[in-house]
């Protein structure tokens, strides 16, 4: 009976289902016919202190250990000198240093200091430099700047950064350190460090030098290429200087394709728009394609791009969308998340994904400034007095939580692992409307880079997002096939992980896929000779180790399953060979043992009560 109940659930969703995904479909519809923007509250910070010490967070909550950093000593030094005074303050006592920005978006627990007694250096208060070279084209801006204060600076002095990521929530330091980037493959590429012409680190030196020195890095330096991402394992970053070009405009259209061609298309697209890339929602067939290039400077248009995924939302809007899909999860119910999947398709088609012509979005193509173009997050910014609406994952409101998986294939070999993801995706195509309700997979174009951690050819960047459990110890609906695509991008294929992403399992194996590897390495001993700032997460990482796996260790990335014990068992879930890519080891449920394990647990409940 318990096994009947459940495939019937599946197929038809449960009345409070349809209730929830039915109420979502008004609040959205109330939202579009609203074009005012909502002010967000704003996010929180990300080191919060109290009587016993120092709490560092992501903006999610949760890091992808779901263990908590804690630090005693915490540093929020206003300018370069004082930041080398927070150095060489560390260094004099022998402490670990991490730093961290105002904004921390990384899910990898890069800026998390190795114990209480180390010292973690701030930027949040070190972000007000941002010096504009009109006549060398460049901007020179203190670590800590935020991205849309900088492209603000650069855009008022009739320049352009031509790369930045799609989310502005960051700062231009940790941007630089961890390899963001936007999508191009033409000039110097879609991302930020290849851009990067200066850049200044702070690192420890001798007693001599102040137990601290600022080593200033440029174009033709040995160090440059090490320095352009750091992972902040080199030293802190003080100073970063962009090249610029004059002032221009974009027009963006998008084109919803069917998804049948687009592995033959994708190299195309990417050489013939500049700006060029492509969303794909596999259980829907679809490929929305962005077209994305530069226009003359007198073309009409005041656009602006303020992505749907990144503007804030009605609280009461992103605690339903989260509690629909919990109890869609709980049930086991993929159609309802096929329908919450045909909503969000629609409704980003209905109002260009967040594109505006003018105030509100009235059709393509939208032409507008690169400033206002390029990057967006507009749930950034409000008065700290606003409680009804923020960002969507905001970790105060049980909002959106979920994981990202970003893998960077070489070009060549991208066009196979779309094959492959499609035939998974046809033999069930229902199995993949989880991460439709987020984004699909976002598909953008990164162009080969001298930075020892780039890429060293031109490279093809696929991020998905997926729905996340409350408890680590909870598994998720279909979560066997997003193991096989995760395995199969990072094993099958070879792609190397973004470095500010990703789950623990991606890491495995990464010191093998930079050619460049043991050049950083070389570099780091030249630097930072007593390890000052590395940490076991970020030396795990770098050196792609793999750790002893516990109970439970696959439901969250930790590690790859090799036994049940790593799944979960007891609710059904064991360790199985991928359906498509027979190598990949992934937690699949299997509705018989479940049914089994409720038979005989409530055989022991008898038996007890009797």
């Amino acid at each position: 009976m318990m096994a009947n109940k459940s495939r019937t659930e599946s197929i038809h969703p449960a009345p409070q289902m349809a209730s929830l995904i039915w109420l979502l479909h008004g609040l959205l519809a109330v939202i579009c016919s609203n074009p005012r923007p909502v002010l967000a509250m704003p996010p929180v910070p990300p080191v919060t202190c109290g009587a016993t010490g120092c709490l560092l967070s992501n903006a999610y909550g949760a890091w992808s250990d779901r263990k908590d950093c804690w630090v005693r000593t915490v540093a929020y030094p206003t300018t370069e000198d004082e930041l080398r005074s927070a150095v060489a303050q560390a260094s004099r006592r022998n402490h670990k240093v991490k730093a961290v920005s105002g904004f921390s978006h990384t899910i990898p627990k890069l800026a998390c200091p190795p114990t209480e007694n180390s010292t973690l250096i701030s930027t949040a208060k070190y972000n007000t430099g941002i010096e504009v070279d009109v006549e060398k084209l460049t901007v020179t801006a203190d670590a800590g700047v935020g991205l849309r204060d900088l492209i603000d600076k650069v855009e008022a002095a009739g320049l352009s950064l031509v790369a930045a990521p799609y989310w502005e929530g960051a700062s231009i330091g940790g941007v630089v350190s961890t390899g963001s980037h936007g999508s191009s493959w033409w000039g110097k590429g879609g991302a930020v460090h290849d851009h990067v012409v200066g850049i200044s680190l702070v690192v420890p030196a001798g007693s001599s030098e102040g137990y601290a020195k600022i080593v200033r890095l440029e174009h033709g330096d040995p160090l440059f290429n090490a320095a352009r991402v750091s992972l902040g394992l080199l030293g802190v970053i003080s100073k970063v200087t962009l090249s610029l070009e004059p002032r221009f405009k974009r027009s963006v259209s998008y084109s919803y394709e069917d998804d049948s061609l687009f592995e033959d298309e994708f190299l195309d697209l990417a050489q013939k728009h500049e700006f060029a890339d492509i969303t794909w929602y596999p259980s829907q067939h679809k490929a929305v394609y962005r077209y994305d290039d530069r226009v003359p400077f007198n073309s009409s248009g005041e656009g602006v791009n303020d992505f749907l995924g990144f503007q804030s939302n009605l609280i009461v809007v992103s605690t339903t969308v989260r509690a629909t899909e919990k109890a869609l999860e709980s049930a086991r119910n993929v159609n309802g998340k096929c329908t919450l999947a045909a909503i969000e398709v629609g409704f980003k088609k209905l109002v260009g994904t967040g594109l505006k012509n003018n105030v509100i979005f009235t059709g393509y193509p939208v032409v507008g400034y690169q400033g206002k173009m390029q990057t967006s997050g507009s749930c950034l910014y409000s008065p700290s007095s606003n409680t009804v609406s923020s960002c969507a994952w905001d970790p105060r409101i049980k909002g959106l939580f979920f994981y990202e998986t970003t893998a960077i294939f070489p070009a060549p070999k991208f066009r196979n692992f779309i094959l492959d993801v499609k035939k998974l995706r046809d033999l069930k195509p229902e199995n993949f409307c989880g991460v439709d309700i987020y984004n699909g997979l976002l598909i953008r174009f990164i162009k080969s880079s001298e930075a020892y951690l780039g890429q060293s050819e031109d490279s093809v960047v696929v991020d998905f997002n997926y729905y996340r459990a409350d408890e680590p110890s909870m598994p998720r609906l279909n979560q066997d096939i997003w193991e096989e695509v995760e395995q199969m991008a990072f094993f099958k294929y070879g792609a190397k992980p973004h470095w500010a992403k990703n789950r623990k399992l991606a890491f495995t194996g990464v010191q093998q896929k930079y050619s460049k590897m043991s050049k950083f390495l070389l570099a780091k001993r030249q630097l930072d000779p007593h390890g000052m700032f590395d940490s076991e997460w970020s030396d795990e990482m770098l050196l792609g180790k793999e750790l002893a796996k516990d109970d439970g260790c696959a439901l969250e990335g930790q590690c790859i399953c090799s036994e049940d014990r790593h799944c979960s068992p007891a609710k059904g879930y064991l360790c199985k060979p991928g359906l498509v890519y027979n190598k990949a080891m992934v937690c699949r449920y299997t509705e018989t043992f479940s049914t089994v394990m409720l038979t005989d647990e409530n055989s022991q409940n008898v038996f007890r009560h009797n």
